[in-house]
């Protein structure tokens, strides 16, 4: 029931789909020749994710709330969990999208130093990733698509300009984060993914008590 849903989130922003694939690949590589420090290949993954899970979310949303997408879906068999875990479904599964796409690009830029990303990486931008949406799905669930779509957006538009400051900032002052757990290095390379499920399990369980009690 659930892949019936995002399968209906995917038909919802087709017409954008093609465009967002193609800047899953490019985007990656512009990002990381415009950079000039260390670790351009995880920010412009990152940003480049961000950027394709947002705008797709935001079609999703708009549709949604244009034409009372979600009380129609509940007044299918879907219940209202069900519409709730889909959207976390679906940005798990653009996220991997991105992904797979990102080591396309790997491929094709090699010219401008893109690389492939570690674990931690990768872990990093899916933690990032669960604790904005983790933050905006409830927001949205409990205020509306209207009340709320300024507010992230702004944040949205800020991190390409903000992130590349603070990230070259933090290489140029030498601070290390290390954190000294008396476990493997390869189980710490997986430390943020737990923290990542963590935060999107406990933020579908807030979306969907709110949804549960929300008058459609």
């Amino acid at each position: 029931m659930l892949l019936h849903l995002v399968k209906k989130d995917l038909i919802l922003v087709k017409k954008y789909l093609l465009f967002m694939l193609v800047f899953a690949v490019v985007g990656p590589i512009f990002i990381n020749s415009r950079l000039e420090f260390d670790n351009g290949s995880f920010i412009g993954f990152f940003i480049t994710v961000l950027f394709v899970e947002y705008i797709l979310f935001n079609m999703i949303s708009m549709q949604e709330d244009k034409y009372r997408g979600s009380a129609l879906l509940c007044t299918t068999p879907h219940t209202r969990n069900g519409v709730i875990k889909a959207k976390y479904l679906f940005i798990l599964v653009v996220f991997i999208a991105c992904f797979l796409l990102y080591n396309l690009a790997t491929a094709i830029g090699v010219s401008t130093g893109l690389t492939r990303l570690s674990i931690m990486n990768v872990g990093i931008s899916l933690l990032i990733i669960s604790a904005f949406f983790g933050i905006l799905i409830p927001v949205q669930t409990k205020f509306g698509y209207e009340k709320t779509r300024y507010i992230f957006f702004i944040v949205i538009f800020l991190t390409p300009f903000l992130l590349p400051i603070i990230i070259e900032w933090y290489q140029s002052n030498n601070f290390n984060i290390n954190l000294n757990l008396p476990i493997p290095q390869a189980a710490k390379d997986w430390i943020p993914f737990v923290i990542a499920i963590l935060i999107g399990f406990i933020s579908m369980v807030v979306s969907i008590q709110i949804f549960s009690k929300k008058n459609l």
